[in-house]
């Protein structure tokens, strides 16, 4: 029996899957959560075939929520089953570690194909997205200021964002308030931001809370 969990905001989603795939056979949805954080947790609780992730998620970007996941569980295949078009998405998740891309509006033969196949350790691009492929007309990943921002950088950008001290991070991280005011400058330049309540904007509206 293959064990799926789904990070997915909307519980029609995890409804309608599994009664799709209990008409199926093999397949069990064991587990759902509605946020990035709750997703994260559930995650390293049991052992999962198979993760089904959305990217409009209401607290963290599905894509930010990949990275962690592939950086802590390289080796679970997740799925990323989404609304937005591919055009828009499926690059970034794909570079991100996905090991596929699925509209949520594909009929329920292709979802069916992608669930078999990413479970498997099988890469699974649409039909659709496959020709784009081919023929060299998908648009890359979408480059955001703070892709260009290292590990440690992100980290202190995210504890920025929340509104914390300098010296406060600087325990949290086990670093120098010094070192840490040099992050923080690097962190505007990069971004291209002044102040901390810039940060905490973006951090806000891109959802990279952790």
């Amino acid at each position: 029996m293959i064990r799926i969990l789904i990070i997915d905001d909307h519980a029609v989603v995890g409804g309608g899957l599994k009664q799709f795939l209990g008409s199926v056979g093999g397949f069990v949805i064991a587990g759902e959560a509605r946020t990035g954080r709750e997703g994260l947790a559930l995650i390293g609780r049991e052992s999962w075939d198979l993760l089904l992730l959305d990217i409009g998620l209401p607290d963290i970007n599905g894509i930010e929520v990949l990275k962690q996941i592939k950086a802590e569980y390289p080796g679970l295949p997740v799925l990323v089953f989404s609304m937005y078009d591919e055009d828009d998405y499926a690059m970034a998740a794909l570079k991100a570690g996905a090991i596929g891309y699925l509209p949520k509006d594909s009929a329920p033969e292709e979802i069916l194909v992608a669930i078999r196949r990413a479970s498997s350790g099988e890469r699974y691009l649409s039909p659709m997205l496959s020709e784009k492929l081919l023929n060299g007309t998908v648009q890359s990943a979408k480059k955001l200021p703070h892709d260009s921002l290292s590990p440690r950088e992100m980290n202190v950008m995210r504890l920025l964002g929340q509104g914390l001290p300098l010296t406060e991070i600087a325990e949290q991280l086990h670093l120098s308030p010094k070192t840490i005011t040099t992050y923080r400058a690097r962190v505007l330049e990069k971004l291209g931001l002044r102040h901390n309540v810039d940060i905490t904007r973006y951090v806000l509206t891109h959802r990279l809370g952790e």
